[in-house]
């Protein structure tokens, strides 16, 4: 095991960097000066073609499928390369991470090859969401009646499930243009309890209604909506796995997402960190020596700095044994979700102290990240309502072995 990055690793780093400085720093700058969140987001399309061209789309779909992701670690440097400069394009450009999870776990090999198309294409901007969570609130969505768990529901009618409901949140719903993304991987309640069924671009035009554009006061680049599916009509075939299997599938799904949020964090810490830095060490603020001079602000620094590089390492680990299927992947993939969006929020707040009040200003660039971080606690699972009560369940297992996700049983 060697923590040094390979040559082949160091080439993506400096080509994901580039082409983040080249083109999501612009990016930023423009969604910052469009008050729209539709108009916002569409800003995000031509770029991401360009991201297809250059094959990072490939790049989150695993080699066995077709793709070119074969690490956890390379899927870490290439995320926090992109999402430093725009998490709101990494975000929009990664549902496939997600919604394509529970096809790669059971999918037939025919279903996976259709299902997958449309991401190893080399042009376009082909968006994929996991429909998951509800205007209601969607914890305790694996709950049975008299609960209402989800709401969304499939009835078979012949060789078709036809799906009535609302689902919100996940970036691109919608799609570009309102027909819905190429590929949603709908959770609903069948009559054997929840269920994974895949809905295709064409299967979405026409009964999908897009009821609200979220105007999110961080990642505002994200196209993020409340929509309602109206007598959508999808082959029997498109279940994945069995019915009422939706839970499992569910929760390995968000898996890999929970583990990136522990990158997003980082990216955000690095940034803030990098001002923080710059900032106290040419601002003297009235006083003879620059403020880094003075403990209590070398302190809050020296701290941030030690916090950020542990969750850069927890993520690659927990990354890195998602995308390998190692054992500890599930215990790894919550303590970088929770672990890491909690320490991105508190390094962040505790460096905008060591700014001061000049922090506070729209026209500084720490607010940003702040406005970013607050919402990794809450999104891919909220911490508290979902992910914490999975660690819960896990530790009160007779069974669980404290040393099983470090490989030192």
């Amino acid at each position: 095991m060697s923590l040094t990055l390979t040559n082949e690793q160091e080439q993506l780093k400096q080509v994901a960097r580039s082409f983040a400085r080249e083109h999501l720093r612009p990016l930023l700058a423009a969604a910052s000066q469009e008050t729209d969140p539709l108009q916002r987001a569409l800003l995000l399309r031509p770029v991401m073609e360009k991201a297809v061209r250059a094959g990072f789309l490939k790049s989150l779909i695993p080699a066995p499928f077709g793709g070119m992701a074969s690490s956890g670690v390379d899927a870490a440097i290439f995320i926090e390369e992109l999402a430093s400069e725009s998490p709101d394009f990494m975000i929009s450009m990664a549902g496939p991470l997600i919604a394509l999870a529970p096809v790669y776990e059971v999918g037939t090999p025919e279903r996976i090859t259709r299902f997958v198309a449309p991401f190893l294409a080399d042009k376009g901007a082909p968006l994929a969401a996991m429909a998951y969570s509800e205007p209601g609130g969607s914890a305790n969505f694996d709950a049975e009646a008299p609960a209402e768990g989800v709401r969304t529901r499939a009835v078979l009618d012949g060789d078709e499930w036809v799906i009535n409901g609302s689902k919100a949140w996940a970036s691109h719903l919608g799609g570009w243009d309102g027909d819905g993304p190429d590929l949603m991987t709908i959770a609903c309640r069948t009559d054997k309890g929840v269920s994974l069924i895949v809905a295709e671009r064409g299967h979405l035009r026409g009964h999908i209604d897009v009821d609200e554009y979220y105007d999110l006061p961080g990642l505002r680049g994200c196209l993020t909506t409340r929509v309602t599916l109206r007598d959508l009509r999808v082959p029997q075939g498109n279940l994945l796995g069995t019915e009422g299997d939706g839970v499992r599938l569910t929760r390995n799904a968000f898996q890999a997402s929970g583990a990136s949020i522990g990158t997003f964090s980082v990216a955000a810490m690095r940034q803030a960190f990098g001002i923080a830095l710059r900032f106290a060490q040419a601002e003297k603020r009235g006083g003879l020596l620059p403020i880094i001079e003075h403990q209590a602000v070398a302190d809050i620094l020296a701290d941030a700095k030690g916090k950020l590089e542990a969750v850069r390492l927890l993520s690659w680990s927990a990354l890195d044994a998602v995308i390998s299927g190692r054992p500890g992947a599930s215990e790894l993939a919550l303590h970088a979700k929770i672990f890491g969006s909690e320490t991105g929020l508190d390094v962040i707040n505790d460096l905008i102290k060591a700014v001061g009040v000049t922090a506070y200003d729209t026209n500084f660039p720490m607010l940003r990240h702040l406005m970013d971080v607050l919402a990794y606690p809450i999104i891919e699972g909220g911490d508290v309502g979902v992910r914490r009560r999975q660690l819960q369940a896990m530790m009160s297992d007779p069974a669980y072995d404290p040393l099983a996700a470090s490989e030192l049983s």
